[in-house]
């Protein structure tokens, strides 16, 4: 996992990535501003009220001078922001709706990536995901040719890294979905050095059961494909087939996954969250994530149980996607 991070340190060494924490009254996330605002390895903005913010740190023995702090209620370019987010909207918020919702720090804080003066968000340790995520679908929203965002994982134990997708966003993705997922899992995973090659799972493989279900995934593998020819990418495929030669060898002979996929994209976010936690659990795998992933900029959510370092993680994830 320390390998996983010194690349990305090294990567965005140099770069000034700056990125937003709409939650500077969480001692979590402050913490963690800090420490990588004094690393010098993103700059942070943090969001909060200014006596609130300062006090907390105060109380931490937080020094606050590697970090800008903004307060919506004394921001003094709102204006720009306030005509921005009306543009943005267009037609469902007028100057009176902007200026009361931009007191809200996620809408505040994703307003700041949308017009430039930072790079991306994270936030979750004390708003929902949706209070973290509809903010960015309004405002920065897809990337196009992308129809939703999705949540993916990082497995890691020692040397070995996977990427397990979608376990966070999408309940019955379609097969425009699927192949979406797939394609932008493949560029999250060559982020963290992860060279692609993509199984999409199912509970049949290469037609050794047929329903409804067998047939999204055969359908999605054809639109990735169409849409991607240079990527590695197959399926229908069981888990052991994508995973382990000897099965592949037997169950999937001409495909170009030999069991030696790395990149898993799950046919339902069911099958995705249990499958992720099954590995976490009892595999030993530690699961760096959710990262979402198909936003015009990135936006990430934390889990409100998180760490100080879970912050800190999912902020230099945040940058690295950045500057992908």
């Amino acid at each position: 996992m320390s390998d996983l991070f010194a690349a990305l340190k090294d990567k965005l060494a140099g770069k000034s990535i700056s990125i937003v924490f709409p939650e500077g009254n969480d001692e979590r996330v402050l913490s963690a501003a800090v420490r990588l605002g004094e690393e010098k390895i993103v700059k942070p903005i943090v969001i909060g009220s200014e006596a609130e913010v300062k006090g907390l740190a105060e109380q931490l023995g937080l020094s606050l001078e590697a970090i800008d702090l903004y307060d919506p209620a004394t921001y003094g370019e709102m204006d720009e922001l306030v005509t921005a987010f009306v543009e943005r909207r267009k037609g469902k918020a007028t100057e009176e709706d902007a200026r009361k919702i931009l007191q809200t720090p996620n809408y505040f804080g994703t307003m700041l990536v949308h017009v430039n003066k930072a790079h991306g968000l994270v936030s979750g340790a004390a708003h929902s995901t949706a209070d973290t995520v509809r903010p960015a679908l309004q405002i920065i929203k897809t990337k196009e040719g992308v129809s939703k965002t999705s949540g993916v994982f990082i497995m890691v134990r020692g040397d070995e890294k996977y990427v397990f997708a979608d376990c966070a966003i999408n309940i019955a993705p379609d097969s425009k979905d699927l192949a979406e997922i797939a394609i932008e899992s493949a560029a999250t995973a060559q982020m963290f050095g992860i060279e692609p090659r993509v199984a999409m799972l199912s509970f049949s493989t290469k037609g050794s059961a047929k329903s409804s279900e067998t047939e999204r995934v055969v359908e999605a593998v054809q639109i990735a494909k169409d849409r991607e020819p240079n990527l590695t990418l197959d399926g229908e495929f069981q888990f052991d087939a994508a995973f382990v030669p000897s099965v592949a060898e037997k169950k999937a002979p001409g495909s170009e996954i030999k069991g030696d996929a790395n990149i898993f994209v799950f046919p339902s976010l069911e099958a995705g969250n249990i499958g992720y936690k099954i590995a976490q659990r009892l595999g030993n795998f530690e699961a760096v994530g959710p990262i979402l992933q198909g936003l015009n900029k990135p936006v990430n959510d934390l889990s409100r149980g998180c760490s100080t370092e879970d912050v800190y993680k999912l902020a230099l994830i945040t940058a690295g996607q950045a500057v992908q």
